[in-house]
């Protein structure tokens, strides 16, 4: 039972770094990267789809990003999409294939995005926390039901609190290297 309850905490403190990865994918560095337009998703015969399945994304240089949709008639759609999304991106389009370049960062802008960083590395911190808080119950209710003595309990409520620790350092260690990318560009 206890090896379950860990296990469990384990696979979604887990996915609760992965999820903070994910989510500063989205933050734009000044550098030109095609996980900047994953999360944006295009109007493809009636049904919203991500951009990455309508068109290819390239690096041009650092600074350029080019889309070159598989359908003609999407170049305009794209371009909206890129236009209404909250990048602040102006496409420029050239025949077929749509460039995106990117304007450099303010250090004004890198400091905002660093202190965002910081707020989303809390969220991964508190999410850990969520996940240690259920699991540290789940024994207490296992403890109440007389399934495993305080000795066990004393031990599981020890190895959640390092698993606990190993994750939030692992979010602290991304979050500094994010920080630490975005400033120094």
């Amino acid at each position: 039972m206890i090896n379950e309850i860990k296990k469990d905490a384990g696979n979604r403190m887990a996915k609760s770094v992965a999820a903070f990865s994910h989510a500063l994918q989205k933050l734009r560095t000044g550098r030109a990267h095609p996980s900047l337009l994953q999360q944006l998703t295009v109007n493809y015969y009636g049904s919203e789809v991500p951009l990455d399945q309508t068109a290819n994304i390239a690096v041009e240089d650092s600074q350029t990003l080019s889309v070159t949709p598989w359908e003609q008639q999407m170049i305009p759609v794209i371009e909206k999409a890129i236009i209404n999304s909250d990048l602040g991106l102006n496409p420029v389009t050239a025949g077929n294939v749509i460039r995106i370049p990117l304007p450099p960062l303010t250090q004004e802008r890198r400091l905002d995005l660093a202190k965002l960083v910081k707020h989303e590395a809390e969220h991964g911190r508190v999410a850990v926390r969520n996940v240690r808080r259920d699991a540290l119950s789940d024994i207490k209710d296992l403890l109440k039901e007389k399934m495993i003595g305080e000795d066990e309990e004393h031990r599981a409520h020890q190895e959640i609190q390092a698993l606990t620790d190993k994750y939030v350092a692992e979010i602290d260690k991304v979050s500094e290297e994010k920080q630490k990318e975005i400033i120094e560009f």
